[in-house]
């Protein structure tokens, strides 16, 4: 039986790990968590959360379940699993909020299965860097019904410092997948610049992107991915977003677009610069590595 304001959080990756510890320290609530790794249970201890031995034990305590999980596979076995999945396990009056990144149907398909059990959902996918999960500044996009938004606002707070209501179940995804596939192009389209910068001489790649900055080109994209990433062709393995991901969500929204008859084609040349970056041994580096592909073509 669920307990009045105890909450659940499954998935305690880069992200999941520092959302839940923000989410134990401002929430004031208990915090049960469960991940397959036992390393950021045990870190997440000194903070107050409670380690699940399992779902199945999130889902008998918590009354709100957080799942932050790396896309659709891993989101369908914890949701959907056979007779261990929390569609099988939620009692009416729990919620379950998805801060996943998956394709919009499947945030529809949760919340039709949840509400046959009596239980709400929402999707509420997050924007922003493993840094802004720390300092609990992230931009959550939500998906749900108006009144669920307002019940999970302070919660979703503690996590991030934009929590935006972009719509009914799915806009919460919609918006993220946009977002991503945005930021993708951007990366390539400046990682095209310093390419040509650094092959014809022509500006000094410091000074190129110093001076977009200054101008109509200035981003968040430039003055973070290309500034601290491209520029010093620095591209991490460890707590950065990698290409494996990116190119996911790229699909995610590539498949949204076919599905309203749509064609994408610069987010399809960018997702193929990317399995192309991910084929050269870079799937598990930050993204930004997309630069290397693009200098040996």
């Amino acid at each position: 039986m669920a307990t009045a304001g105890v909450l659940g959080f499954v998935g305690l990756g880069v992200m999941g790990e520092a959302m839940c510890r923000n989410l134990a320290r401002k929430s004031g609530a208990t915090v049960v968590a469960f991940d397959e790794r036992l390393a950021p249970l045990a870190a997440l201890a000194a903070d107050g959360v409670q380690a699940a031995a399992s779902v199945a034990e999130v889902a008998r305590r918590a009354e709100i379940v957080f799942l932050c999980l790396p896309g659709e596979p891993q989101v369908r076995a914890v949701c959907l699993g056979a007779g261990e999945g929390l569609a099988a396990l939620v009692e009416p009056g729990q919620t379950v909020v998805d801060m996943s990144t998956c394709p919009v149907a499947l945030a529809r398909e949760l919340h039709q299965v949840f509400g046959a059990r009596g239980a709400a959902f929402a999707d509420a996918p997050i924007a922003r860097t493993a840094q802004a999960a720390r300092d609990g500044t992230l931009s959550i996009m939500v998906g749900g019904e108006p009144a669920l938004f307002a019940r999970l606002r302070p919660l979703l707070g503690c996590m991030g410092s934009e929590v935006t209501h972009c719509g009914g179940v799915g806009a919460g995804q919609a918006v993220k997948l946009m977002n991503n596939m945005v930021v993708a192009q951007t990366v390539v389209a400046l990682a095209e610049a310093l390419a040509v910068a650094r092959a014809s001489g022509a500006v000094e790649p410091r000074v190129l992107f110093e001076t977009l900055a200054k101008g109509s080109a200035d981003s968040f994209v430039l003055r973070n991915h290309g500034m601290k990433s491209l520029l010093l062709d620095h591209h991490p393995t460890e707590g950065a977003f990698p290409t494996r991901y990116i190119l996911k969500d790229l699909s995610y929204a590539i498949q949204l677009a076919e599905s309203a008859g749509v064609a994408l084609e610069q987010a399809a040349t960018t997702r193929r610069l990317l399995e192309a970056t991910a084929a050269a041994g870079w799937s598990e580096a930050y993204y930004t590595a997309v630069i290397r592909i693009i200098e040996k073509r």
